[in-house]
Parts: structure tokens; C-alpha cells; sequence
């Protein structure tokens, strides 16, 4: 009989689903376990949390990623077929591909476009007299990321385009009414993005070589096929989707330079720790809950036993919080990261492990690019005022962010002398 921590409610999604963050923290982080027990979609379920736990579970020895997402989360957020929930040659192949466009060396690209399009909208905002800097940063990220896939976008479908990746990420409200807008978007979505593959097969539209809609319309996977139009789809959007969802860190990192005027002053002076403070944002707030994967094969850890093909989550925010790998964790200190010692497990808001060869976002340069030049920006580059307003960070809501969205007014340029 298994002396791990369960939970006795019959099964705990509703408690997910009410908590949000906070379900795996209450379980495991703040009662100082690495591992307890909770039956989730009708499913006994291992959660684990810590940088052993996530070494573990990125051991491909002893996990994978088949069968290992929420049907629901591959309906709505990541798509079926995508590269997530791959394992073996295939996943090689196809991790191999997104490394190609997201790497350290493109990366910068997708911040040139980002801080391009930026530039473009702040007399909108000045005009507008109020932005709540959530969406307006959403939409500029949509823009500039087409424009930086070889994604024609016309300015009439700015805004739909946004809503609609929004709309894969983000379950507002009542979580069912959520999933169902959710579902809906992916449908839409998936039906562009497929007739975008189409148009380049075809040669109707033909973007350079080198862009993420060609190299995905023109991949050939691990069996050196094709991949169908839908799946190349997903993958498309899994390049598009995620870079439009850096929106709420851009918001957070708004929240930390109000927060800490001392670090706004200093990064306006001087870009030594501009790295530093975008690293603190993602280890300090919230940002993807959890991770899932399942036991290839039946193991033992720390004393719990774990079958083969049982469903584990692994606690991405309580890693990141956990007391044993950072000092003082619960405050705000981004001169931790200045001499920080690159640890793969304990520092894991996009995934743990190696790039290349695990499931650790590929599309993690881009974030810390892009936030990189979100500092400069808005401490260097532009003036605004922060009304009144709810600024609270809810660890009940997935994905989280500042109630308000960050409202910002009296936006204007900066006029350099």
C-alpha cells in the first residue's frame, strides 16, 4: 500500500480548475513534498515538483510524451499531432526543424520585428489616450511575427488574427464556456493556417526560403514525407501561438518595473541587467502550470512507485519557487541571475532539459529576446503613466497576468537629443 500524499476528493479537476496555481502548490511546494497523488480526468496522477523531479521526468530513458497531454489541451492550446506530444526519431526530426527557426541565432530577428512594429504603434497609443498593454502588445507581437514567418497579414485581419491565437491560450471566465471559445479558435485557426501550407505547395504564394511557413510547408518528416496540411498546420501555429502568448510576460514585466523603481532607474541607465530582470520575471511569476508526461516503463522514486504508462504532472512555477535551488524565493531579486550557474532543472518556465535533444521550448530565445527589448522599450523609449487600477496577480486563473492587462496612459515617444 502507497503511503503518498493523495488527495481524497474522487477526483480532483474541479479542485484544478477553482485553484489553478495554486492546486499543485498546496500539494507539493507548500507542505515541502517533491511528490503526491490526485486522480485528474478521471485519472490517477503523480505530481511531482523540484529539480530532481524535473530531471526525472526530461530523462527520455524513463518518460514520454505520447498520450501524455489532456486531450482537452491538445483540442485548444497545442494542437494534435504537434511536436509536444512526440517521442523518438520523429520528434528528432521535428525538434531538429523548430530549433532551425527559434534558435539563439534567429531569435534576435524575431525581436528586430517585434521592436519594429512597437515603434509603429505608440503614437496609436498616444493618440488613443489609454492602452490596456496586454492586448496592444498581443497585436503587435501577432504582426510581428507573420511578418517575420513569411505570414502575409493584411491590416484588416490584424485584429481577428489576434483574437484567434488569444483565443488558444486563454480560457476567460467559466473554464467550459472558455473551452468551447477555445476549441472554435483551433478549428479556425488550424483552417488558415492549413490554407496557408496549401498556397505555398501550390505555388500560390511562395515566401523566402528560410521563413517558418516555407520550411514547414516544405518539411519531410522522420519517413520523409510530407507532412499533411493539418498537422503542418498545428506546427505552423506552434510557432505563431506561442510568440503572441509572450503578451502576458511583457505585462508582467510591466507590473515589475512599476513594482521596483530602483530596477526601472537602472535599466534605464544601463543594459547590464536587462537579462537578469527578464530571467527574475519568468522565475517569479507564473506562467505555464504544469507539465505532463507518462512512465515508459514501471520506476521507483523516492519511494514512490510509479507504473508504466501512469500520468505524472510536474510543477513548473513550484520548481521555480523551490526554497532548495534558490535563495529567498518569494522575493523579487533579478541580481540572482547576474553570476547564476545555467541549471536546466531548477530554472524550467519553459520547460527543463536540453534544447536539442528534450522538449524544452525551442521558442525560449525568442521570449527572452523579446522581453529583452520590452525593457528597453519601455524604460528607454517611451513615457506613461500608470492609473489607478487592479494590479493583482491571480494564482487561480490560467494563464495569469495583472486583473487590469496593465492599463498605461499619457503614452509619447521619448525624443532623443
Amino acid at each position: 500500500m502507497s503511503n503518498t500524499p493523495r488527495d481524497r476528493l474522487p477526483d480532483s479537476t474541479p479542485a484544478l480548475l477553482a485553484q489553478g496555481y495554486g492546486f499543485l502548490e498546496r500539494r507539493l511546494l507548500r507542505r515541502g513534498r517533491e511528490v503526491a497523488e490526485a486522480r485528474l480526468l478521471l485519472q490517477r496522477t503523480t505530481l511531482l515538483s523540484g529539480a530532481e523531479a524535473a530531471r526525472l521526468v526530461y530523462d527520455p530513458g524513463k518518460f514520454v510524451r505520447a498520450g501524455a497531454m489532456p486531450r482537452v489541451v491538445q483540442k485548444t492550446l497545442i494542437g494534435v499531432g504537434g511536436v509536444q506530444s512526440l517521442d523518438g526519431d520523429e520528434f528528432r526530426a521535428r525538434k531538429a526543424m523548430f530549433l532551425s527557426l527559434l534558435g539563439p541565432e534567429r531569435a534576435p530577428e524575431v525581436a528586430g520585428e517585434f521592436t519594429t512594429a512597437w515603434r509603429a504603434a505608440v503614437p496609436r497609443w498616444e493618440a488613443a489616450g489609454q492602452v490596456v498593454l496586454l492586448d496592444v502588445a498581443a497585436e503587435v507581437l501577432c504582426r510581428a511575427v507573420c511578418r517575420w514567418a513569411g505570414v502575409a497579414l493584411p491590416e484588416q485581419d490584424v485584429r481577428r488574427r489576434t483574437l484567434g491565437l488569444r483565443a488558444l491560450i486563454e480560457c476567460e471566465g467559466d473554464p467550459r464556456l472558455g473551452y468551447v471559445r477555445s476549441r472554435l479558435a483551433r478549428r479556425r485557426c488550424e483552417a488558415w493556417a492549413a490554407g496557408l501550407v496549401e498556397q505555398v505547395r501550390g505555388r500560390g504564394a511562395y515566401p523566402d526560403e528560410g521563413t517558418v511557413l516555407r520550411t514547414i510547408a516544405e518539411f519531410r518528416g522522420a519517413d520523409g514525407k510530407l507532412l499533411d496540411a493539418r498537422t503542418a498546420a498545428v506546427e505552423l501555429l506552434n510557432v505563431l501561438r506561442p510568440t503572441v502568448a509572450i503578451a502576458r510576460y511583457i505585462a508582467l514585466v510591466a507590473l515589475a518595473l512599476h513594482g521596483h523603481p530602483r530596477w526601472l532607474a537602472a535599466l534605464r541607465a544601463s543594459d547590464a541587467d536587462v537579462v537578469p530582470f527578464v530571467q527574475e520575471v519568468r522565475r517569479y511569476y507564473p506562467f505555464f502550470p504544469a507539465i505532463p508526461a507518462r512512465a515508459r516503463e514501471h520506476l521507483r522514486w523516492r519511494g514512490v512507485e510509479v507504473p508504466a504508462g501512469r500520468r505524472v504532472m510536474l510543477d513548473v512555477h513550484g520548481t521555480n519557487l523551490d526554497p532548495r535551488s534558490w535563495d529567498r524565493p518569494d522575493e523579487f531579486r533579478p541580481e540572482r541571475f547576474r553570476a547564476w550557474a545555467d541549471d536546466a532543472y531548477a530554472f524550467i518556465p519553459q520547460g527543463g532539459g536540453d534544447h536539442a535533444t528534450g522538449h524544452r521550448c525551442p521558442g525560449e530565445w525568442v521570449t527572452v529576446e523579446v522581453l529583452a527589448a520590452t525593457v528597453r522599450l519601455l524604460t528607454r523609449e517611451m513615457e506613461y503613466a500608470v492609473p489607478p487600477q487592479d494590479l493583482r496577480v491571480s494564482m487561480r486563473r490560467l494563464p495569469t497576468g495583472p486583473r487590469s492587462g496593465f492599463v498605461l496612459s499619457g503614452v509619447r515617444p521619448v525624443v532623443s537629443a
